[in-house]
């Protein structure tokens, strides 16, 4: 039996009393639409024109650990986003692009003006171990490359969140810590009330985990002035102890008072230093996903609003921004959107009437959607010519 070592199957097979045995596996499900499958099909069947190509697109390339997908798409094609066409060049060897593994050897053929794309089989061969019938217990590590390096975002898939003002209204607060202190920290207890109509009920049906925030600051459009949402900071984690309650206290005069009783709450993880007044949302199910870069499907104009986590209007490279551009415009995870940046305006020297002039808008950078909201979303900065500034245009790339 001939197993081969990038063997990307959910399922792995053992030998067993003389048969296989199937023994699942966890492992991601990459998606492929049916919209790229269909590009990939008709560049299966004809090539793709050596004018797409990336001017220095190399004859031969060994995938390296640390390799994405928009990285070897950048180095073959023009438009990274187009990766169903480099995986189209060479449909038969690749049939999932995401399943693209450290060590193949990609080999870049060019004929009557078509490239074509293919693995080189002495690397497969490499790759290929004999092995005998016997019991074998493994634990199968997806080693298969990643859309993008998931470290670069990881911390913003858990960290901000944008909500609506009802949402941050209703969310509950921290009213008081134990002993008068200010500052709270991980081990710290302290107590918690939600909205009067709402409060915070020790219920085995509801959540008992949440995520702890301060300062949400308005994401304005920079072009209606529209309040988006509240951006709010990640300050920590809390688990819920004890729901609120009411109790019975004396008075001076001895008649009594019915009191609250707030929710006791356990700080299990600190970014930074919480207090009083910090309002707290529930801690949402860990999402496992993946993203494929393209284009939206209908024309697409946005702006950049702000550069998160900086004090500063400039973004760079792999900075995370948000966008005004959201659920509600058709936005998904995945999208590709050029960053188009201002023209100069300037007064024509060369011509006596000194009129003014616009100098045309140009693509400064390619940026990916990774997390949506109702009127707003995240996006990376995979690429960039120069600094990107809030208000920047965004448009489909072409």
């Amino acid at each position: 039996m001939t197993i081969p070592l990038n063997m990307t199957s959910a399922v792995a097979w053992g030998a067993l009393a003389g048969s296989l045995v199937a023994i699942p596996v966890s492992a991601q499900t990459f998606p492929v639409t049916a919209a790229q499958r269909e590009v990939a099909n008709q560049v299966a069947q004809q090539g793709v024109a050596q004018g797409e190509l990336a001017t220095d697109a190399p004859a031969q390339y060994t995938v390296k650990n640390g390799d994405t997908l928009w990285d070897i798409s950048r180095l073959f094609l023009k438009s990274p986003w187009r990766w169903p066409a480099l995986w189209g060049m060479n449909l038969t060897g690749i049939q999932n692009p995401h399943r693209i593994y450290p060590g193949q050897v990609l080999l870049l053929e060019r004929k009557d003006g078509l490239a074509t794309l293919r693995l080189a089989e002495d690397a497969l061969a490499a790759n290929t171990v004999r092995v005998s019938p016997r019991n074998r217990i493994e634990t199968l590590g997806d080693a298969a490359l990643p859309t993008l390096k998931s470290s670069v975002i990881e911390a913003f898939l858990a960290e901000p969140v944008v909500v609506d003002e009802a949402g941050l209204r209703a969310a509950p607060r921290i009213v008081s810590a134990q002993e008068g202190r200010v500052l709270l920290t991980r081990g710290d207890r302290a107590y918690a009330r939600g909205p009067v109509d709402t409060p915070l009920l020790d219920d085995a049906r509801l959540q008992k985990q949440y995520r702890i925030f301060r300062d949400a600051t308005a994401l304005k459009d920079p072009v209606s002035g529209e309040v988006l949402g509240f951006e709010a900071q990640y300050v920590g984690k809390a688990t819920l102890v004890r729901g609120e309650t009411t109790a019975e206290v004396q008075n001076k005069d001895g008649s009594l008072t019915t009191a609250l009783v707030p929710a006791t709450i356990d700080i299990v993880a600190a970014k930074e230093e919480m207090r009083v007044g910090d309002r707290m949302l529930p801690e949402p199910a860990r999402e496992l996903r993946t993203y494929t870069p393209r284009t939206p499907n209908t024309p697409t104009e946005g702006r950049i609003v702000s550069v998160y986590g900086s004090a500063v209007v400039n973004a760079a490279q792999n900075q995370v921004v948000a966008i005004n551009r959201g659920k509600r415009d058709g936005m998904e995870p995945g999208h590709v959107l050029a960053i188009l940046k201002d023209g100069a305006r300037m007064v024509d020297k060369t011509d006596p009437t000194r009129p003014l002039l616009k100098l045309p808008d140009e693509r400064n950078g390619l940026l990916m959607v990774f997390r949506t909201f109702e009127r707003a979303s995240y996006a990376l900065i995979l690429e960039i010519t120069d600094g990107v500034r809030v208000g920047d245009r965004l448009t489909n790339p072409r």
